[in-house]
């Protein structure tokens, strides 16, 4: 590969980046076809790529977003070169195309990203990403905590042990489960087993969630957490888990915008004369997609300032708190004339979520 020594345009590299490899395309000024290279991906090897380059200023680089995370754009930051982490679903391809390689990618990303046609993320701050993995390591222990509940349920149902006292996994029904008593004692050894397994996943989720709660009033989120926690069905959990994916919520110039990240926004096939419309797309971030969901199903009673709602209002604005009653009020009540209607209650939440996320939007850019 050769050094750059032009003192007029920009170079682009583009980076095909794997665990232990890194193929690098250059696409020099006024050149058509970029050079490739496959370089180590270790911190040593990325530096030696860049000391090639006369100025590392007039490097334009730029990586698929993926499981080597965001230290390689850091890194290149730090050595003053520009870097984008591009968002995979978004690149452009070609129908016929059917051959991929580490080579080919890289030149194609060194292509298009002269072009202008590469669709960047926002690369978080280390605090921030350090905030949002704990936060998606709760997600992680509560499906796991489920998933235990699950198998220990199933177990019972298959010896004949059904639970009809009402809700599953209130202080009853775990009062019920721990009386259960079997005569074989492979069965108890496997009910023992199940139970245990229960317990460490519950625990699991306590400490985690003690371990996020120092973070509901610490920079850079105490201010957004209190903010987002006074709307209905959001708590300082849930506010967190918005904050921390989100973090710059003005990089969405419409509560549009802000849906579609979160893949609220109906799928759509329309061609000439005829329009069809779907789902939601489910093609965006799932965590906030699934935090508003859950968060929407609140709206179906009455409006109402319960004593919960009422704490997180406490020492907030009246504003926040009028906003947040006017959002209570237009989503309860269109929730119940939708549920009038004999709509799905799927598609219920949906449509309140999708509401609820331009609500949060409103509040954060303010």
């Amino acid at each position: 590969m050769s050094s750059v020594t032009s003192d007029h345009g920009v170079v682009h590299l583009g980076l095909d980046v794997h665990k232990n490899t890194i193929s690098a395309a250059v696409l020099e000024p006024g050149v058509e076809t970029p050079v490739v290279d496959k370089i180590s991906s270790d911190e040593d090897a990325v530096r030696r790529l860049v000391a090639r380059f006369d100025d590392p200023r007039r490097v334009r680089a730029c990586y698929e977003a993926g499981p080597t995370g965001y230290e390689l754009a850091r890194l290149l930051a730090s050595l003053g070169v520009r870097c984008e982490v591009i968002a995979p679903s978004l690149i452009p391809t070609a129908p016929g195309d059917r051959v991929k390689t580490d080579k080919r990618d890289a030149r194609r990303l060194a292509r298009l990203h002269r072009a202008g046609e590469l669709v960047a993320i926002r690369v978080p701050s280390v605090a921030e990403e350090a905030v949002r993995d704990l936060c998606r390591a709760r997600a992680d222990m509560v499906i796991d905590q489920t998933r235990a509940r699950h198998r220990l349920g199933k177990f019972l149902l298959r010896h004949g042990r059904v639970w009809r006292g009402g809700d599953n996994w209130t202080l009853k029904h775990q009062g019920w489960i721990a009386a259960q008593r079997f005569d074989d004692p492979a069965l108890t050894a496997t009910f023992a087993h199940y139970r245990a397994t229960l317990t460490a996943r519950e625990a699991a989720v306590a400490a985690i969630e003690a371990d996020l709660t120092d973070w509901f009033t610490r920079a850079p989120f105490a201010d957004p957490v209190a903010r987002l926690a006074a709307y209905r069905g959001i708590t300082h959990l849930g506010a967190l888990t918005l904050a921390c994916e989100v973090c710059d919520w003005r990089r969405f110039g419409t509560a549009g915008a802000f849906m579609g990240f979160c893949g609220l926004t109906p799928s759509e096939y329309s061609s000439g004369e005829r329009t069809r419309r779907g789902h939601i797309t489910h093609a965006g971030n799932l965590h906030l997609r699934t935090q508003l969901v859950e968060s929407a199903w609140a709206y179906k009673s009455r409006p109402a300032i319960g004593a919960q709602i009422g704490r997180r209002h406490v020492d907030l604005a009246p504003e926040v708190v009028a906003r947040a009653w006017k959002a209570q009020l237009r989503l309860c009540g269109r929730f119940r004339r939708l549920d009038a209607c004999k709509t799905s209650r799927n598609i219920v939440v949906t449509a309140i979520a999708r509401e609820l996320a331009g609500f949060v939007w409103a509040e954060m850019i303010i």
